[in-house]
């Protein structure tokens, strides 16, 4: 069953989330964070990030929960406030 990793931040800002979203689309996914598809959400008003990434499997989301919890603060959106793990139980797209 794939398994979501759901990681919220404090304290980001929309400059701070123009400068993720730059970095990010102008550099290939890492090979130690075998995520098939990422959503990174936004709430300038709350200054709050949401991100969840998908994993096909435990293994793939060992893999990617080592890596990204080694990840130095600054390169993160802002204060990470939780991470969570989910099943996705139910997934619809167009």
């Amino acid at each position: 069953m794939p398994l979501a990793r759901v990681v919220t931040f404090d304290g980001v800002d929309s400059d701070r989330m123009a400068q993720v979203q730059s970095e990010m689309e102008g550099s290939e996914r890492p090979d130690n964070i075998p995520a098939k598809e990422f959503i990174v959400l936004h709430d300038p008003e709350a200054a709050k990030s949401l991100v969840i990434l998908f994993f096909e499997n435990e293994d793939d989301y060992k893999r990617g929960d080592e890596a990204l919890n080694a990840m130095p603060a600054g390169d993160t959106p802002g204060k990470r406030s939780s991470v969570t793990k989910y099943q996705v139980a139910f997934r619809m797209a167009d």
